[in-house]
């Protein structure tokens, strides 16, 4: 008979954070804009749609060859940035023994459409050109790695040709569920044993047409006037961001070993997807995955990628209310929604500040986020997704 383990989980520590998003890059950068209540957003470019653009960024830094930059969309080097600053964070940036064992786990979308090709190749079927034109097309319009949108693994594949990441490597897809898995599963084998140490992450670029077309087909944008996610009304919806979060986790044995300096504990990842076919069926997920979390104490906090769409945001906030003696904070307000990297972004915020020994500043007038003096020990990250799917984090200090 075989014997039953009884080894204990491995603890998992958070040893680097990788931001680069609407606001600025770097954990100490967005410390300082959240605190100043700073908020980049652009109405004008996609009028009617609202959108949170990239702040400023020097690719070179962190990929430093022209010829990669420019095979990449604009999403892939938004995320192959953050990755590097995540390992620069960490201290294993270049240290080709262990980015040989870590094990990345992206959160991807279906990859950016190159428009030009596509309304050539529309065009040419409006035109009546015959299947011979539309195959030259395919053929010399396209890049030889792609089809008509980018494959979702071609982040993944970056960051190890960029930043020698040579591990394990998955690719997740599913929207904002898929960052919440990303953080489960390495989770899961990092306390099982079965990983050292693992890069996570997700990209998105906001700024396309295509992606606030095909979110306007489910009247999720957020159009005509910016306004903080908890105050949009019934009317409201999500204003696309551009960014990317990035985090290297790994065993507590490990860092200790190495001498890494951690952030915070990931203690616990739950996620659950309701059917959605009721009101409320979205609040009573949400309040069942607060229970799998753990002890919650009395000061913890609570960061929320909530969306902003309707109705599921109005769910949530039930649910955030009936947590009422808990501090919140919503990253959609200052980042916008970036989908995939949501719930990578809340983590890395609650990290965050659990190392500054406190929340940021509060920036919605609705009067669910509250300013506290308090230095909280735990922080919760929980995220509904737009239209399916919801996630939660427990986040702890290191003392």
């Amino acid at each position: 008979m075989a014997e039953t383990s009884h080894k204990q989980p491995a603890e998992a520590w958070i040893t680097g954070i990788g931001l680069a998003t609407s606001l600025a890059e770097g954990p100490d950068a967005h410390w300082d804009a959240l605190n100043q209540r700073r908020v980049n957003v652009d109405t004008t470019s996609f009028a009617p749609y609202i959108v949170h653009p990239l702040a400023p960024l020097s690719f070179d830094k962190q990929i430093p060859k022209k010829g990669d930059q420019r095979q990449m969309e604009a999403w892939q080097r938004i995320g192959t940035y953050a990755a590097g600053l995540a390992l620069d964070s960490a201290g294993i940036k270049g240290n080709t023994e262990i980015l040989s064992r870590t094990d990345m786990i992206v959160a991807a979308g279906g990859g950016e459409r190159d428009l030009s090709v596509d309304s050539a190749v529309l065009n040419s079927d409006a035109q009546g050109e015959t299947p011979g034109v539309l195959n030259e097309r395919l053929m010399n319009d396209l890049r030889p790695t792609l089809f008509l949108a980018q494959l979702s693994n071609l982040l993944a594949g970056n960051i190890a040709i960029v930043h020698g990441v040579t591990g394990s490597s998955r690719t997740f897809m599913g929207e904002e569920e898929s960052g919440v898995d990303a953080a489960r599963i390495a989770l899961a084998r990092i306390a099982a044993g079965q990983s050292d140490i693992a890069l996570i992450g997700a990209a998105q670029n906001g700024e396309r047409k295509d992606l606030l077309m095909l979110y306007e087909f489910g009247d999720f944008n957020l159009k005509d006037a910016y306004a903080p996610v908890f105050a949009r009304g019934p009317k409201g919806g999500f204003a696309l961001g551009s960014g990317s979060a990035f985090l290297v986790i790994e065993s507590k044995a490990h860092a200790e070993a190495r001498g890494a300096k951690p952030y915070a504990r990931l203690t616990n990842v739950v996620a659950d997807m309701s059917r959605r076919r009721n009101a409320g069926d979205v609040t009573a997920s949400m309040q069942q995955l607060w229970g799998q979390l753990g002890t919650i104490h009395d000061d913890a906090a609570i960061i929320t990628g909530a969306t902003g769409a309707n109705a599921v945001t109005d769910e949530e906030v039930a649910f955030l209310r009936a947590q009422s003696g808990h501090p919140v904070r919503a990253t959609g307000t200052a980042f916008g929604h970036v989908m995939e990297a949501q719930f990578p972004l809340g983590i890395a915020l609650a990290a965050l500040s659990l190392s500054r020994g406190g929340l940021f500043a509060a920036n919605d007038p609705s009067g669910l986020e509250i300013e506290t003096t308090k230095a909280p020990d735990q922080i919760v990250v929980v995220g509904a997704g737009h239209w399916r799917g919801e996630g939660m984090a427990l986040v702890e200090a290191i003392r």
